[in-house]
């Protein structure tokens, strides 16, 4: 028996694994959700969003994707996995996602079937959305001078295709790469870590969903949590989960202030303050790192 059985929760509360149950709608990922909306429906072009690690950007994009409903978009979200990519691989892989059938093997006819393409999406009364997730890959000018390229593709009036970057704040310097692009942004969003009552709330919200009807955290223990996680919610949902593990161990019914403080000693965060703490669970590259890899979701 774990300790969802122990806790009587119908699903574990704190995984970190992308959950749209566990969404949470906080005031700051609801002003940019509709920010970043505004800015596809008016057709702006360029949108970022920015944020530092287990902030919930990818979070966020993804429920952008699930926003834009097929019949009024022709949306895609592209995680970039690696850096060492070129654009002539990149335009390949927007054009399949956006729906161009056999892509050329040749930039510049690529690119005129996307416009086609483009042609084709506006006709039929809908927008052409791409979402970039971990933009900040993009170390190449040439990639960055791809992307402006890219939003030349447009008619009088209106472009035909908006873009959206999602990444840590090192994606701005990587935009100064190709300043003319860097001026195309319409729109700019920044995620900063949870205060005190945003964290309370989000720890709240989960066991919520997770069926819990009596928060097994002590009131003391929550200012703890604040503190070592620095209010980013990957952190928090980590010190959460090992805490209730912890607690389970030791056959408590409470999350105390002394568990939460084991738990931050074990993980290595008892050393560290909030802003040091939060790169700590950034992932490291594994072996597909070695080879150019996207996770691509269409919207279907």
């Amino acid at each position: 028996m774990g300790y969802t059985d122990y806790f009587n929760f119908e699903r574990e509360p704190f995984s970190n694994a992308p959950n749209e149950k566990f969404y949470y709608d906080s005031e700051q990922h609801r002003r940019a959700l509709q920010r970043l909306k505004y800015s596809v429906d008016t057709d702006k072009g360029l949108a970022v969003l920015v944020g530092g690690v287990g902030t919930g950007k990818t979070t966020l994009a993804r429920r952008m994707l699930d926003n834009l409903p097929v019949e009024h978009y022709e949306s895609s979200l592209l995680v970039m996995i690696h850096s060492d990519i070129t654009p002539e691989w990149l335009l390949s892989r927007i054009c399949v996602q956006l729906g161009v059938e056999n892509p050329d093997a040749g930039p510049l006819k690529m690119l005129k079937q996307l416009f086609e393409r483009l042609l084709q999406i506006e006709q039929e009364g809908r927008k052409a959305v791409v979402l970039i997730d971990e933009a900040q890959m993009l170390q190449t000018r040439a990639l960055m001078e791809e992307f402006r390229g890219l939003l030349n593709l447009e008619i009088p009036s209106k472009k035909l295709l908006n873009i959206i970057f999602f990444g840590l704040p090192a994606l701005e310097e990587v935009m100064r790469l190709d300043e003319p692009l860097a001026q195309r942004v319409a729109f700019k969003y920044t995620l900063t870590p949870f205060e005190p009552r945003e964290t309370a709330a989000y720890i709240s919200f989960r066991l919520n969903v997770s069926g819990c009807e009596q928060s097994p955290f002590l009131p003391e223990s929550l200012p703890l949590i604040q503190s070592y996680s620095g209010g980013v919610p990957r952190l928090i949902n980590t010190i959460c989960d090992n805490a209730l593990f912890e607690t389970y161990l030791r056959h408590g019914k409470e999350v105390t202030e002394g568990i939460v403080t084991s738990v931050v000693e074990d993980l290595g965060l008892k050393q560290l303050t909030p802003l040091q703490s939060s790169p700590f669970f950034e992932e490291a590259p594994d072996d597909s790192d070695l080879e150019i890899v996207f996770d691509d979701l269409e919207q279907k």
